[in-house]
């Protein structure tokens, strides 16, 4: 797959979920609009994580939206991923686009640092991630990010920015008018409206920016 811009829902998923209920959670997603699926699961062996990812890329291919596994070159190339989205502490990026080809989707996480982001850009990856934004259940310890980092990286990148972090459909209008072209979520996804219909109030952010 030729890399798309990253733009819209970008939804990662829960890893306290078993594979099925997994699946019809992230194809509701897919339902509602979402516009990239990450794998990120840390808690499973690998033989569970090679099946769900594997059953995730043809959910996604059927839908036709990226595909990214979370942290993990390996397993990313095994399935025939689209990307890989990377932390500070995982592989480097040179590493991921030489194991996964020039077409592969890269992605960084980038916290709260604007000089982390271009050197990202720098070293060849197609998006970056900033957060969190808001309180996160999943990373109650994360580092805060501002709308006006949005801003600046807005005004000084050329790839997409990606905006994580306790983001729901009421406060991500906000990080979408500061820059960011995707909203990442995992938890925010998950209200008593159900995941397809909590997907369209995100989508519909993007259409009425």
């Amino acid at each position: 797959m030729t890399s798309p811009a990253i733009h819209g829902l970008y939804v990662i998923t829960r890893d306290d979920l078993p594979t099925a209920a997994l699946l019809a959670d992230m194809d509701a997603a897919l339902q509602g609009g979402a516009a990239v699926i990450q794998y990120r699961n840390k808690q499973r062996d690998k033989s569970l994580r090679y099946k769900q990812a594997t059953m995730l890329r043809q959910l996604c291919r059927r839908h036709g939206v990226p595909f990214i596994v979370n942290d993990d070159i390996a397993l990313a190339r095994e399935v025939d991923a689209d990307g890989v989205h990377l932390g500070r502490d995982d592989d480097n990026l040179t590493r991921a686009r030489h194991i996964l080809g020039d077409d592969a989707i890269i992605g960084a996480s980038c916290y709260d640092s604007l000089p982390l982001a271009r050197a990202a850009a720098a070293g060849g990856a197609d998006y970056v991630a900033f957060g969190s934004f808001f309180a996160s259940p999943t990373k109650p310890q994360a580092v805060t990010a501002t709308s006006g980092l949005l801003q600046q990286a807005a005004n000084t990148l050329n790839i997409p920015i990606v905006a994580i972090g306790g983001i729901t459909p009421l406060n991500g209008a906000a990080l979408i008018h500061a820059g960011a072209h995707a909203l990442a979520v995992i938890s925010g996804l998950y209200t008593k409206h159900g995941v397809e219909h909590t997907a369209r109030q995100y989508v519909r952010l993007f259409e009425h920016p």
